[in-house]
């Protein structure tokens, strides 16, 4: 090769690298300036402000806070079961609207533990379930569900807070971008754990240049006028456990909030999204044993328990207890519903897109109706219909 062309290529990748080098260092100057000015805007809406995946802004971190962990194959469901390990951790799960962050130890399956304790459905369904399982995390103080196909990107995070503690965390993003799951590490004991496990999952590339994949188009809804109404009703009416809801939607072609709207009689009554505030209220007050819902596609995380403290802070309206926080941006739900089905009574928030920011239900014992004050508070929740009325 002659030396001119030499000279050239060596110049293009002194260019390429001077490029890369230099986006990244943009981004993270954008990045510094937002958290000066906003210094508690959450990072996945500090993302969307710059024009990048969460992913993408957690990664500026890499070779400093930052290590990124496999991700190839089953590694992130075998990472979250060496996570069992940590003791004591903060299990966040977010979407859009609304987080949900649980404090505790997590449980493990035992080691005879029959499948069939697990899940009820059918063999594949239970096949299906098996393969996101890591081990654990049914039941108890942090109770999870994975859909690990849908985990991406895995990075260990080590950010010495002000008070010189180093702050320990496990982030998980889908292949967009959008984080799926975080665990922070909640005990002195977990640190040593932690260090050994990114050791051992640690990625040989290190590089901030993620490539993550543009967001999937929703699907379509298929219009009403395409669905056997009464047909839907009728197999609505005949399900005997709330968790054959999702074949039903399936089966018809549905989404959920659809579903609402095309409800048998009676089965799905259309609340103000605000009356969230009025039902977390409630159970607070009453001391009402419930459960929350909250996911987001490839994870759900589940608080089952009371609450005692609730207030509006920061843009949104919050569960604020020692072990167990929920944030809900409900100046972005779009509707609200109380839901019968199977005898069960719960309570469902869907934003502007109708996507289903979180869900509640009564605590019940099995077999048994749920308790008399979570009905009573349901069947007050303020209407939409009302509320349209009142405003007239």
């Amino acid at each position: 090769m002659k030396h001119h062309h030499r000279y050239a290529l060596a110049l293009a990748g002194a260019l390429l690298l001077t490029s890369v080098t230099g986006s990244a260092a943009t981004l993270v100057e954008r990045w510094d300036k937002l958290r000066a000015e906003q210094p508690r805007l959450p990072a996945r809406d500090a993302a969307k402000q710059l024009g990048v995946s969460e992913a993408d802004l957690l990664a500026t971190g890499l070779g400093k806070t930052v290590t990124r962990l496999q991700d190839d194959g089953t590694a992130p469901r075998e990472i979250m079961r060496r996570a069992l390990d940590l003791g004591k951790v903060m299990a966040l799960t977010r979407n859009d609207n609304g987080v949900i962050e649980r404090t505790g130890v997590a449980t493990r399956l035992k080691a005879d533990e029959d499948v069939q304790t697990l899940d009820e459905d059918k063999e594949k369904e239970r096949e299906v379930r098996m393969r996101n399982i890591a081990g654990g995390y049914l039941g108890g103080e942090i109770d999870l569900r994975f859909w690990f196909d849908k985990w991406k990107y895995a990075f260990a995070v080590a950010h010495p807070g002000k008070d010189g503690v180093v702050a320990r965390s496990l982030q998980f993003f889908d292949a967009s971008g959008n984080a799926v799951h975080k665990l922070y590490v909640r005990s002195d004991a977990g640190a040593p754990v932690f260090d050994k496990l990114v050791a051992d999952f640690r990625n040989t590339n290190q590089v901030p240049d993620l490539k993550v994949a543009a967001a999937p188009v929703k699907a379509r809804e298929k219009p009403d006028s395409e669905i056997d109404v009464k047909e839907f009703q009728l197999a609505w009416n005949e399900i005997s456990d709330v968790h054959q809801f999702n074949r039903l939607l399936t089966e018809f072609g549905v989404s959920r909030e659809q579903a609402m709207r095309l409800a048998p009689p009676g089965a799905a009554q259309r609340i103000t999204p605000q009356a969230v505030r009025t039902l977390l209220e409630g159970v607070a007050k009453n001391q009402i044993k419930f459960m929350t819902f909250l996911g987001n596609g490839a994870t759900i995380q589940i608080y089952s328990g009371t609450v005692s403290k609730v207030a509006e802070a920061g843009g949104y309206f919050n569960v604020l207890d020692p072990e167990f926080n929920l944030h809900l941006r409900d100046s972005a739900f779009a509707s609200g519903w109380v839901v019968k089905r199977a005898g069960v009574t719960s309570v469902e928030f869907f934003d502007q897109n109708s996507e289903q920011v979180v869900s509640f239900f009564a605590v019940r014992e099995r077999n048994k109706p749920a308790p008399q004050p979570w009905i009573d508070l349901a069947a007050a929740l303020p209407r939409a219909d009302t509320a349209r009325q009142a405003s007239r």
